[in-house]
């Protein structure tokens, strides 16, 4: 009995370990991966590249630059290290961008909430006020409205259109937006309206806070990213003279540089996590 018991353990814990390191867990850490890659660039509101052509881009601009810098410096530490950082360009990239377009419709917002309420006011129906948006709407947050017309004039599904306009915009203000519209529209009520009208006065309050903080905060930030940088500009000067640098091809060099690397890694990453502010999640995607 006691060794069908451990017979029965043993098969029970190597079926929990291959779960999660046979094909299958892998196939779903990659999924995961592909759709962590494919957010970053929907929220960036970049529509013609995938998750594939972004990764081989990281590839691409990797090896070329860490073979320029081989062929320059003839050190092959650095050459990986400033590869690495070529690498990391394209995300970088995408991530600002994303940054960037999250802070343009965090002002937008409020008007485009105010002119749907207008337009629910004025008798509209739901998928008319959403139309309109995009021929009377903030001018960047026009496309979207104006796909969702298209979309609703082809098909008149309301939640399908929805749903596709909730992956173009790739914003939480737009995902509780359409979600208070289709609920509007499946059980009806008279409140969307003041509903819109609040959520319009709570959107412009947290921007004006929020602009106010990343104002005060922002020359810290930058201060912090120029002094992890400025090693790392010596050093790609340095690599300039091939006489100065060839010390990095010995052991004692490849050991600088990574704790170096390691050393900026962990400063920036922390650096990050104590000033950066709460971004709010999209849950209701």
């Amino acid at each position: 009995m006691g060794a069908l018991v451990g017979l029965m353990l043993g098969v029970g814990l190597l079926l929990v370990w291959q779960s999660f390191t046979g094909p299958v867990g892998r196939r779903a850490d990659r999924s995961r991966g592909r759709d962590r890659v494919a957010d970053l660039i929907a929220e960036a509101g970049i529509e013609a590249v995938t998750s594939r052509q972004l990764l081989v881009s990281c590839v691409g601009a990797g090896g070329f630059v860490a073979l320029v810098f081989l062929v320059v410096s003839r050190t092959w530490p650095v050459a990986l290290a400033f590869g690495s950082f070529a690498a990391y360009a394209p995300v970088a990239l995408v991530r600002f961008r994303a940054r960037q377009r999250r802070n343009e419709l965090r002002e937008l917002w409020p008007d485009a909430v105010d002119n749907l309420a207008s337009a629910v006011r004025a008798g509209l129906s739901l998928p008319e006020a959403l139309t309109q948006l995009g021929t009377r709407g903030p001018e960047p947050l026009r496309h979207p409205f104006l796909r969702f017309g298209e979309d609703y004039r082809a098909t008149g599904r309301f939640h399908e259109c929805l749903d596709l306009l909730k992956e173009r915009l790739a914003d939480p203000t737009g995902d509780r937006i359409c979600e208070s519209l289709r609920i509007a529209r499946e059980v009806g009520g008279s409140d969307l309206g003041r509903l819109l009208r609040t959520l319009s006065s709570f959107l412009r309050d947290d921007s004006r806070t929020r602009a106010e903080l990343e104002t005060r905060q922002s020359w810290v930030v930058n201060s912090a990213r120029l002094a992890v940088a400025a090693p790392w500009i010596l050093l790609g000067l340095l690599s300039l003279r091939t006489e100065s640098i060839r010390a990095f091809n010995a052991p004692s060099g490849w050991v600088v540089l990574a704790v170096g690397g390691g050393l900026c890694l962990v400063a920036y990453r922390l650096m990050l996590r104590l000033g950066r502010l709460p971004v709010e999640g999209r849950v209701l995607r």
